[in-house]
């Protein structure tokens, strides 16, 4: 359990952080956002009428007729749309997040503690996965299983998963000569109980910070792959399908385009904040400098 020092100690740097602040709270709207749509009467994300096509922004934001953020051209409301779209985009980060770093963090542990020819089998297939574009990976997985959301999160962990394997490998080399690390081995411990009990708790600091970062990267590339075609499928909306599917139109009705890009950029740089200031925060060089 965390012991109550250390909240305290975190709610200040948190409060000391600008950036770390903003990130935290722009995070937790976007969560509340997603979660809305399941407890508010909000128009229908996916039918639409063509007589409110492209509508512009309307600012009466409590009658029930109104479009605060317009219409797309399908007539279809943006702001309900950008709503259901988070819950698409913290829907895959956190799966593609949460996959990618158990394989990562698994590989990573045995490949440092181990070393050896384990350790030059497990980096080489490191290696080969970094050397297969993205694109082609989506369409080889997309071409063998057809395009779907479990689909589009395997696709992003299995480009996430090797940045936690190089990280936790290193982080392991430096800890295994240690000597509580040891001392456990000479008391008989097995490898996976050295790796549990000693070498998982000092290396989840690292993997926490790359995680929200991770996240950022994840989002964006949803959106990328979604905007291509070989991500989310229509009718349902994401990101960026609502990019590709308003860029036709953005001379003439901007709010089809900018209202989901400004999600995309918020959100990415807001996780962005969050990862540094959880990078500074744990770093031990600012804290035995009195930062």
């Amino acid at each position: 359990m965390i012991r109550a020092d250390g909240l305290r100690s975190l709610g200040r740097s948190l409060a000391a952080s600008k950036i770390g602040l903003i990130g935290w709270v722009v995070l937790l709207l976007l969560l509340l956002g997603a979660l809305s749509t399941y407890l508010l009467p909000l128009p229908d994300p996916v039918h639409g009428n063509l007589l409110q096509r492209l509508k512009p922004p309307s600012y009466r934001f409590f009658t029930l007729s109104s479009h605060p953020l317009g219409t797309d051209q399908l007539g279809r409301d943006m702001f309900s749309r950008l709503l259901f779209g988070s819950r698409v985009s913290i829907t895959v980060g956190c799966a593609a997040v949460l996959m990618g770093g158990v394989v990562g963090v698994l590989v990573g542990m045995i490949s440092g503690y181990a070393g050896g020819i384990t350790d030059r089998v497990l980096m080489r297939l490191v290696d080969m996965q970094l050397s297969i574009p993205l694109i082609l990976l989506a369409l080889m997985v997309i071409a063998a299983a057809g395009p779907s959301l479990g689909n589009l999160i395997i696709v992003l962990a299995l480009t996430s998963w090797i940045r936690y394997a190089r990280l936790v490998r290193g982080q392991v080399l430096a800890l295994r000569r240690q000597e509580f690390v040891l001392s456990a081995a000479a008391v008989g411990a097995g490898p996976w109980h050295i790796l549990r009990y000693y070498l998982l708790p000092n290396v989840l600091t690292p993997i926490l910070v790359i995680a929200t970062l991770e996240f950022s990267r994840v989002i964006l590339l949803e959106a990328s792959l979604s905007f291509l075609g070989l991500g989310v499928q229509p009718p349902w909306p994401s990101w960026g399908r609502m990019l590709a599917e308003g860029r036709t139109y953005i001379a003439t009705a901007w709010w089809v385009t900018t209202f989901p890009g400004l999600a995309i950029v918020l959100t990415v740089m807001s996780a962005n904040f969050v990862g540094d200031w959880l990078r500074d925060f744990f770093d031990p060089k600012l804290h035995s400098t009195g930062e």
